[in-house]
């Protein structure tokens, strides 16, 4: 490792990937604990030797190699580590003090410490106990796309062939040249990758992607029973809602259903692009439906909701999450959750190039609001998109975003974590105002102390304040200044 690395990481500070741990004489649990997190998680770098804050003090030269030889020999016992892993800890000599290094891999199994799951959020260790999370994490670590699962008694009748003409009229529109249009029935499922293989088994036949696809939806409820998308409307009546759709159909049909009720509530701004008038609110609607359509993860229970409010509409699907951080342009990695569903979509001119959807969302936001969305890729993806019924890109008369709101792209991990937070907290209390801070430990998997930090910050920004007594009040989510959006 280089000296100018851990420079680097000194300077940035403790974040879901870097991990300072004080280490005088011996090796604590609490670094044990962050080696099953960071497993679990994304992987990271441990530095023993340096203090929270960033302080070097090192570890005592003449029990680094034991420590090292101790670390190996805890990572090699499965009543400590389960499963075991190998790593390979080094000693960084770095202003005059000794640094033990540790290089923490993502792993593609779930890791225990001392039987307990810890899982890795922000900075903090926190220790996993609902079924439904463990579940979650298993599967972040499928190393196969669950889309191709071959289900063997899936036949035509259980499926929506009669949704092909159509289809081949939609891939026509897209491309006059389009191979669809002269292949037959079995031959167009075959060449989207409909129709599968199980190499373990032998087994032939649809996958879960032609049932998402064109399953009749007694058939998709069957395969998937929680599988939904839950549209709300949330602009007078915020404690419920002022209209409601519940989709449970299948993916091309859910999508019209879908546009149609953003089309409803959301006004279309008058936009001019290349001399050309477009729709500024269908563009921005496309890219964030077909994403919870196409890019969620079908196995988890979570249900996938499109909600629109007054100041803000968002986008919430359970995910497999590959790094865990806010995307920008900047730092977009295209990485397709469901490869056969994608490319389905684009061949009917649904989507567009992988990665075209960022880009996109971040170029009209801009032009509808005058304000950057966010996308927060966790076990739960989310697209946040501000809303401004006053502001007209063409007109000029919009308020512009004030140069002091949240960039995210130019933020450090830490920071981008504290953005996450506080946007997991806020959603949460605009609709259950009477939780509390240790109840919204679970839902940021946050420490108490990280959410009452949280909690304090948003009070002094103005984006929260307390109503009622401290045991039977509640909490009121403000809208926020130009300054503070």
């Amino acid at each position: 490792m280089s000296h100018d690395k851990l420079k680097r990481a000194i300077s940035i500070g403790e974040t879901v990937d870097i991990e300072f741990k004080r280490c005088s004489g011996s090796i604590e649990n609490d670094t044990y604990e962050t080696v099953c997190s960071m497993l679990n998680r994304f992987g990271g770098d441990i530095y023993l030797g340096i203090e929270d804050n960033g302080e070097l003090n090192g570890v005592p030269e003449k029990s680094a190699q034991s420590l090292i030889k101790n670390f190996i020999s805890m990572m090699g016992n499965p009543a400590i580590i389960s499963p075991t892993v190998y790593l390979t800890p080094e000693i960084i000599d770095f202003d005059g003090k000794k640094v033990i290094h540790v290089h923490i891999p993502s792993s593609s199994e779930v890791h225990t410490f001392k039987k307990v799951v810890f899982d890795r959020v922000g900075d903090a260790d926190i220790k996993v106990t609902a079924t439904s999370q463990i579940a979650q994490m298993y599967i972040r670590k499928q190393k196969i796309f669950t889309e191709k699962k071959v289900y063997p008694y899936v036949r035509d009748e259980h499926l929506r062939l009669d949704m092909l003409p159509r289809i081949r009229q939609m891939a026509l529109l897209r491309n006059d040249q389009h191979p669809w249009i002269k292949l037959t029935d079995v031959e167009l499922l075959q060449s989207a990758g409909l129709i599968g293989e199980d190499m373990e088994t032998g087994q032939r036949g649809y996958n879960l992607a032609a049932v998402m696809l064109l399953g009749r939806d007694d058939v998709i409820l069957s395969i998937s029973p929680v599988y939904r998308t839950d549209a709300l409307l949330r602009k007078v009546n915020i404690d419920r809602y002022d209209d409601r759709l519940l989709v449970q159909t299948n993916l091309i049909d859910s999508y019209d259903l879908l546009m149609g009720f953003a089309e409803k509530h959301l006004l279309d701004k008058f936009y001019l692009e290349d001399d050309i008038s477009i729709s500024l609110r269908n563009k921005i609607s496309r890219e964030m439906l077909v994403n919870t359509l196409i890019h969620r993860e079908f196995t988890s229970t979570y249900i996938a909701k499109f909600i629109i409010e007054k100041d803000r509409m968002y986008i919430e699907n359970a995910n497999r999450a590959i790094h865990g951080d806010i995307i920008t342009p900047v730092n977009l990695e295209p990485n397709p959750k469901n490869p056969v569903i994608a490319a389905f979509f684009r061949n009917i001119g649904l989507a567009d190039e992988l990665g075209s959807g960022v880009r996109n969302l971040y170029k009209y936001s801009k032009r509808y609001s005058g304000q950057d969305p966010q996308l927060i890729d966790g076990d739960i993806f989310r697209i946040i998109v501000p809303l401004d019924d006053n502001y007209s890109f063409d007109a000029g008369n919009g308020k512009p975003q004030n140069k002091t709101s949240i960039k995210t792209s130019n933020k450090t991990s830490k920071e981008k974590n504290d953005v996450l937070i506080d946007v997991l907290i806020l959603n949460h209390l605009r609709t259950n105002p009477n939780a509390t801070q240790k109840e919204m430990c679970s839902i940021t998997r946050q420490s108490l102390r990280a959410v009452q930090k949280a909690f304090a910050s948003l009070q002094t920004r103005g984006l929260l304040r307390r109503e009622g007594s401290k045991m039977n009040g509640i909490w009121v989510v403000e809208n926020p200044s130009d300054e503070e959006r």
